[in-house]
């Protein structure tokens, strides 16, 4: 059993096709295929099942491939720090985002960040969702994701940093726009503009008016992030049921008003890390700038 045969079997089950990994790898569909059958022989029980559409983990698969994932990741990051070690750098400082969290979360720290660690670089990675965030702490061994905070992940450390209390966005002249706050069951007669439909923020809306009663919200206008739905809001489009952004209470977001909606419980952001006993000082540092800039506007 080799490292590169648990890399190639970790690379099958997610993508699923032994043709897949061959191609991104540059090798034959023998070769990928070779990779697994050692470690089979090795491990003496079949670790996949070849099915029309593809390849899937067998239990035991499933189980191996858990393990080879997370010590996979924690062996690229120590070879990663070495590196840096070695190279005598500041280092990198890699994080996993949505769309516009850096706006949103982080502008202030990077700021802050980057004056007192000049030496220190910082990558962001976009990702579609917070659970492709926190699959690319693995996949691609970055120290850090942004996430919308949610069921415990295997292998994977959650600490929230904000709370963020649900609004409803309207345009400044609406007929809503003088009220202090809005009812939770006033939301049903509404029709709202859409959040993402595979969004975690998507999800944690909908448990919560199935948790409180509130039938299926309409929606007319489905959007891809928040700030387009604020910005639809704005426009006079509809009204749009969000998690209020630490610059949309500062006022920042003109020709909009943000009513309360007291009954939605706050969704809760921040970090998803691997360990955190396990990230370098810089990774720590910037985690920390963060969570300092956000203390003002935490629950």
């Amino acid at each position: 059993m080799t490292l590169d045969d648990l890399r190639v079997f970790v690379s099958v089950c997610r993508a699923g096709s032994l043709s897949a990994v061959a191609r991104e790898l540059g090798c034959t569909q023998s070769a990928v295929s070779q990779h697994v059958r050692r470690l089979e022989r090795e491990v003496g029980v079949g670790l996949i099942e070849r099915q029309a559409r593809g390849v899937v983990p067998t239990r035991a698969g499933r189980l191996l491939e858990r393990a080879a994932a997370e010590g996979i990741s924690g062996l690229d990051l120590a070879l990663r720090r070495l590196d840096e070690m070695a190279r005598g750098g500041g280092g990198a400082v890699r994080i996993a985002t949505g769309g516009a969290t850096v706006r949103h979360f982080m502008a202030d720290a990077v700021v802050d960040f980057r004056r007192t660690h000049p030496q220190v670089s910082l990558e962001f990675q976009t990702e579609s969702s917070s659970r492709s965030c926190v699959d690319a702490l693995g996949d691609h061994g970055l120290d850090l994701a942004w996430v919308t905070l949610g069921a415990p992940v295997r292998g994977v450390e959650q600490r929230g940093v904000v709370e963020l209390p649900w609004v409803l966005a309207v345009r400044a002249d609406d007929a809503l726009a003088g009220r202090e706050c809005v009812a939770g069951e006033e939301l049903a007669g509404m029709r709202l503009i859409g959040l993402p439909e595979n969004s975690s923020s998507r999800g944690h809306l909908d448990a919560a008016y199935r948790e409180l009663g509130i039938p299926a919200v309409a929606s007319d206008t489905s959007v891809a992030d928040w700030d387009t739905a604020v910005l639809l809001a704005g426009l006079g489009v509809g009204h749009a049921v969000v998690p209020a952004m630490p610059g949309w209470r500062a006022g920042g977001c003109a020709g909009v008003r943000f009513l309360p909606i007291p009954v939605l419980p706050p969704l809760v952001a921040g970090w998803a890390v691997r360990r955190w006993g396990a990230l370098s000082p810089a990774a720590r540092a910037f985690a920390d700038t963060v969570t300092h800039h956000l203390a003002p506007c935490g629950g």
